[in-house]
């Protein structure tokens, strides 16, 4: 029985892996929010804020053509403190009223 060995292909990225996807799911959890009355909009509109700032500073970056590593992990982190943000406000136990229809 002869055994065949795969030998893993070299994996080198060529491109900047998609730095979208965390805001997508920023955004989603803002909506979630007001939707569930978590978020009051004093919150609504900071946190809105704070999400419209990150592209401007992925745009700044990716202006010189590549994204590098310490750029990446900077936007990582704004990525990473605004979701910490969402969550501060989401489970502050500040509500807004429900309106009745």
């Amino acid at each position: 029985m002869a055994s065949l060995a795969v030998a893993p292909e070299a994996s080198t990225q060529t491109t900047t892996p998609d730095l979208n996807a965390p805001r997508t799911n920023n955004r989603t959890r803002i909506r979630q929010g007001v939707a569930s009355g978590q978020l009051t909009r004093p919150e609504t509109a900071r946190l809105r804020a704070r999400q419209a700032d990150i592209p401007q500073d992925k745009k700044a970056t990716h202006a010189g053509g590549v994204i590098t590593r310490n750029e990446r992990q900077d936007i990582g982190k704004d990525e990473h403190q605004a979701s910490r943000a969402i969550c501060a406000q989401k489970h502050d136990d500040k509500y807004r009223p429900r309106t009745l229809r």
